[in-house]
């Protein structure tokens, strides 16, 4: 039996920021609503927009970080966790949005690119250790790991960084209530090929799609809901309800089509590391995906969650949820040797993806 190059994880790290944001930080604020204030009590927005979203806390960066220094702290904590030489890398892929926001400046800045500050950050002096960027919406980290697998399958590469890491809090307006969905972090997983002969340990199959057409406005960037804002800025908006429905109907079909591409059932998985996105939305999607194989109840275990501290970091959720369980930080989950794991997410685009992965 000849041997076949997989796609293994032999490091990972993450960053999770300092700044703790609960729902009181938001009592003295202004929401409006297609251009009107809302009458509620700000408690019982904040209130009622936890119990859907299940977030009580979120992380926001210090005023002097940017996303390219959390994505190398995170990066640097899983080159350590490898104990591989930082110059064996062969790519370094950052995916984000909105690349480095300071602090009180809405503009975005991507060059040079957050991968390319990376390595500089990281003193990697080998120039066939390539760095690029990908902008993916949500999904990017996912889509990273995606094309590590391509590079290393293919032999071009052996070893691939991939850094999931945004500062949303700089990109959100202060008046629209789903700002309080959105947070700060950088996670980062770095990927070898390994030869194998037998089972496959490793990334067995993924499956991406692109809803564009009907579906590419759910999330953009718009003006602030305040009606007398004119300093130009534009913010990160989205279609909270429409969204809630597309990726409910829409993600549990991309699993369901990545896990038959490995020739498994959604019974042979054992963990599922989803975006953390929004709390009540991802059980909806995990519900849904069991009913595709004709099951009616979802395993008790089996979808580690962050929401409820971390809040949505976009592309950092699931490299940072990975990290923590893997180091055994989210209680009630571990990891063992030939555990089958889904990781699945959902965003702009909008694109859905999913791979799958034996331990």
């Amino acid at each position: 039996m000849s041997a076949t190059i997989n796609t293994v994880i032999i490091g990972t790290g993450s960053y999770i920021p300092e700044n703790i944001i609960t729902g009181d930080e938001f009592l003295n604020s202004t929401f409006f609503e297609n251009g009107n204030r809302l009458e509620k009590e700000n408690s019982e927005i904040i209130h009622k927009f936890s119990e859907i979203t299940e977030i009580v806390e979120r992380r926001y960066v210090c005023h002097d970080q940017l996303s390219n220094q959390i994505g190398a702290k995170a990066a640097e904590k899983a080159i350590q966790n490898a104990g591989i030489d930082k110059e064996t890398l062969d790519y370094i892929i950052f995916c984000h949005n909105f690349g480095d926001v300071p602090l009180n400046s809405n503009r975005i800045d991507i060059l040079p690119s957050l991968a390319s500050k990376v390595k500089q950050q990281l003193g990697i002096s080998n120039p066939d250790c390539v760095a690029y960027d990908i902008i993916f919406g949500c999904p990017g980290w996912v889509q990273g790991s995606i094309q590590a697998d391509y590079y290393i399958k293919s032999g071009d590469a052996k070893r691939v960084l991939v850094i999931g890491a945004e500062t949303l809090s700089r990109i959100i307006d202060p008046h629209d209530r789903d700002s309080m969905i959105f947070s700060d972090g950088a996670g980062a997983v770095i990927y070898e090929g390994i030869k194998q002969v037998g089972e496959q340990d490793g990334i067995l199959a993924h499956k991406t799609e692109t809803h564009a057409l009907q579906h590419g406005g759910l999330l953009t960037m718009g003006k602030g809901a305040h009606p007398e804002e004119t300093n130009g800025n534009y913010y990160l908006k989205m279609n909270g309800r429409k969204l809630y429905e597309f990726a409910v109907i829409q993600v549990p079909q991309v699993i369901k089509k990545a896990v038959d591409k490995a020739g498994l059932n959604i019974e042979d998985v054992n963990i599922v590391f989803v975006h953390q996105a929004n709390g009540k939305m991802d059980a909806a999607i995990m519900k849904r995906l069991f009913k595709l194989y004709g099951l009616d109840n979802v395993p008790e275990n089996l979808v580690p969650m962050t929401i409820s501290w971390l809040g949505n970091s976009s592309v950092a959720t699931i490299p940072t949820l990975l990290d923590l369980v893997l180091k055994e930080q989210v209680e009630g989950y571990k990891v063992r040797k030939g555990d089958v794991a889904v990781f699945a997410s959902v965003g702009a685009g909008m694109h859905i993806n999913a791979f799958v992965y034996r331990f």
